[in-house]
């Protein structure tokens, strides 16, 4: 069984993967690479929404939570995730509207998406303790 500063580790690596994505589709789209920007994008949805399933799955069915976690990484958790749930909410709309050709829609959704996920970044990275 995983331990809690285990399953933040990963965590924190998997924020910190799909962060990459995201800059670089960020970049193509700022360099005119349309297709590019699509295909990051894909990537990144494809790999975000796993994680976020995943870990879901995980602390749910498998985890005791209170029994895993301190009470200081249950509550960074809790910050966490008020970032990490609006931008997981907000991933499936942004890709319909891609997918629709709704250009200024997908773009201001773009630009709330990246203010909460900077958010998500700097609580899944900087505050979750992964130490024993």
């Amino acid at each position: 069984m995983l331990s809690g500063p285990q399953i933040i580790l990963t965590l924190k690596v998997l924020v910190v993967v799909v962060s990459v994505l995201f800059a670089a589709a960020v970049v193509s789209i700022a360099l005119g690479r349309k297709k590019l920007h699509g295909r990051i994008n894909t990537a990144f949805f494809i790999l975000t929404m796993t994680t976020v399933v995943g870990f879901e799955v995980l602390l749910r069915f498998f985890v005791d939570v209170s029994a895993t976690f301190s009470e200081e990484a249950r509550q960074a958790l809790r910050v966490h995730l008020c970032f990490a749930i609006p931008s997981a909410l907000l991933l499936p709309v942004m890709m319909l509207l891609a997918l629709k050709h709704w250009v200024k829609l997908h773009v201001a959704c773009g630009i709330l998406f990246t203010l909460v996920w900077i958010g998500t970044f700097i609580t899944g990275v900087f505050f979750l303790p992964h130490d024993g």
